[in-house]
């Protein structure tokens, strides 16, 4: 993403443009994810336990894989979309990992190191938004539920987490604006957590743009975040306070893909030859899809979001439901009605999900064994 370049940020700075978002010098340092890391430990916000830094070689990595304890995750430091990263569970992982990982990290980054951290099992995804302005004042706008997956890619997003209690969400939101505080951040970004059974969290990463899923933040709030970002680029204060904010009612979005998912998600490019988006109270359709457009084969195969709200997570479930059944797509194949078998999951709607969940719902469709 342009949006999380340093280089590109500096440029900007450099022609006396003013830049929507941190400073490239912030952008730099939450880059690093290894250097994130150690800005989290140093302001007090618990992390995964880890390797110190980048690590040099296989070697090293062996060396750092048995003091932290199996199973462990090898990631890349510019990492991020689910790229660049290896569960290992033994030293033969390590070796076999190490370098495929330094290749992947390069290609698809620009950036060979690699960190590591001890591997949590099945955790929950959370993650903190907030927002910045230049005169202090750091807000949190409460959690998002990431957890629903595939290949460490987002397909489900939802505001607030269904599992969380009201004492972890509190500390969340603290350590959040803790971290942001600490490191001086300006506009909007996002600290990412995962939480584990017994609701110990842990930092991971900060993605300092707005997000793709923020669109459940603004349902739930009635604030608007890109609004707000553009405010604080001109200068000026946040249009509101911490206390102002209540969650209102509860907010679902489904990210709608270009791929097959009974031929294991295999990207549909193609011409849409017809379209019939949802609508109503609480449906929202962020697209830039029309009858005639072709979806090229070169880009990620996200084609729109669909977000609905309700008073209550089960209405808003119920509004998603009818949602999908509404959208309509002719043309390509997409995950619309993957989407629609899950919203009737009954272990989704009960809210018992964590990050392996899209795996296991894989089979679940097809009737393979896992």
């Amino acid at each position: 993403f342009l949006s999380e370049n340093a280089d590109f940020a500096s440029m900007v700075e450099d022609c006396a443009i003013q830049f929507v978002g941190p400073k490239s010098e912030t952008i730099t340092a939450m880059g690093d994810k290894a250097n994130a890391r150690r800005m989290a430990k140093q302001a007090g916000v618990p992390i995964i336990e880890g390797s110190d830094g980048d690590i040099e070689n296989v070697e090293k990595a062996i060396e750092w894989a048995n003091k932290i304890g199996f199973p462990i995750i090898i990631k890349a430091v510019s990492g991020g979309g689910g790229r660049g990263m290896r569960i290992c569970h033994n030293d033969t992982d390590v070796k076999n990992a190490f370098e495929k990982v330094q290749l992947e990290a390069s290609a698809s980054f620009g950036d060979s190191r690699l960190y590591m951290e001890r591997y949590i099992a099945s955790p929950r995804h959370i993650e903190i938004q907030v927002i910045a302005d230049t005169h202090g004042h750091v807000v949190s706008l409460f959690e998002r539920d990431c957890s629903l997956q595939r290949r460490h890619q987002k397909m489900v997003e939802e505001a607030t987490s269904p599992i969380i209690s009201e004492l972890t969400r509190k500390k969340l939101n603290n350590a959040a604006i803790k971290l942001a505080k600490n490191i001086n951040y300006v506009n909007a970004g996002t600290l990412e957590f995962l939480v584990d059974d017994k609701e110990n969290f842990y930092f991971i990463e900060m993605n300092t743009r707005i997000q793709v899923e923020h669109p459940v933040t603004e349902m739930i709030t009635g604030v608007d975040l890109v609004k707000e970002q553009l405010l604080v680029a001109m200068g000026k204060p946040l249009s509101f306070k911490q206390t102002d904010l209540r969650v209102n009612g509860h907010a679902i979005e489904c990210r709608i893909l270009a791929e097959n998912p009974k031929l294991d998600f295999r990207p549909s490019p193609g011409l849409i030859k017809n379209i019939s988006l949802p609508g109503g109270l609480g449906i929202r359709v962020d697209t830039h899809l029309y009858a005639g457009y072709q979806i090229p084969p070169y880009f990620d195969s996200m084609i729109a979001k669909l977000i609905v709200h309700g008073k209550t997570r089960e209405e808003a479930i119920k509004k998603m439901q009818i949602a999908l059944r509404e959208f309509a797509i002719e043309g390509i194949d997409t995950n619309i009605e993957y989407l629609y078998v899950l919203m009737h999951n009954k272990d989704f709607n009960a809210g018992k999900y964590d990050t392996s969940f899209f795996e296991r719902f894989r089979y679940l469709l097809t009737g393979d064994k896992a």
